[in-house]
């Protein structure tokens, strides 16, 4: 297979567990009852993707960004995401409604996305190793991200968007691959403005989602989810 042909299967596999994630979510509420345990499992699973959320910005996203940019450019597009994805944030809100998980999962996977296709002409094996970190921080973060949905549409509505955002680690390994190849300052502008959103996201509404009074389970969920970057950047070194 051709490198063209590698990242396509690569990107589309590592897409479709937004799509399964989701369906894992929409059979998960209609089959488990609401109690304690149902409690746990939903607000540990919101501080799951949030650890991972966090994962890929302490681990992959800013060092990469601070690798290729000095300190004046660092610094204003990782603010210039922050500030933008405040205004995302505040104007979702007046409609009525949250999309923070899946926000934060779109602003992970799609920089992520454009930096496997970018450098899967130079290192494959890199390349084959993000498509397959990429591929499970989405599934929980769709998890997480169908709730949020739900609350504004359909099901089936819901599961078509997820279907359809799958492609979308395609469309950006695609460009990653045409327009981004050997232009390490883009790609580092990218994922560090990807970040500044991130941190913004998981301090202004995943993390407060993620918790339960006197139950310790969501913090640790965030500690397991973090964990699974650690050991995706170990499989990548």
């Amino acid at each position: 297979m051709t490198n063209l042909q590698l990242i396509a299967v690569y990107a589309l596999l590592s897409g479709s567990t937004v799509f399964l994630g989701g369906l894992l979510s929409h059979f998960f509420g209609i089959y488990f009852k609401s109690g304690l345990v149902k409690t746990e499992i939903i607000h540990g699973s919101i501080a799951f993707g949030g650890g991972i959320l966090m994962a890929a910005v302490a681990l992959v996203l800013i060092p990469e960004g601070i690798e290729a940019l000095s300190i004046v450019p660092m610094a204003f597009f990782f603010i210039a995401g922050a500030v933008a994805f405040f205004f995302i944030d505040r104007y979702i809100e007046k409609k009525g409604g949250t999309m923070a998980q899946l926000l934060g999962m779109l602003s992970d996977f799609v920089p992520e996305s454009i930096a496997m296709g970018a450098v899967f002409l130079h290192n494959s094996q890199l390349g084959i190793l993000l498509a397959i970190i990429i591929g499970i921080q989405n599934f929980p973060e769709a998890f997480n991200a169908y709730p949020d949905l739900k609350s504004r549409y359909s099901p089936s509505k819901c599961l078509l968007i997820l279907f359809l955002l799958s492609f979308s680690g395609l469309v950006s390994a695609l460009a990653g691959y045409y327009f981004l190849s050997g232009k390490p300052l883009v790609i580092g502008a990218l994922m560090l403005f990807s970040s500044g959103g991130i941190i913004y996201l998981i301090f202004q509404d995943i993390a407060p989602l993620s918790s339960i009074k006197n139950n310790w389970i969501p913090a640790l969920g965030a500690c397991f989810g973090f964990l699974v970057g650690m050991i995706g950047l170990k499989l990548i070194g």
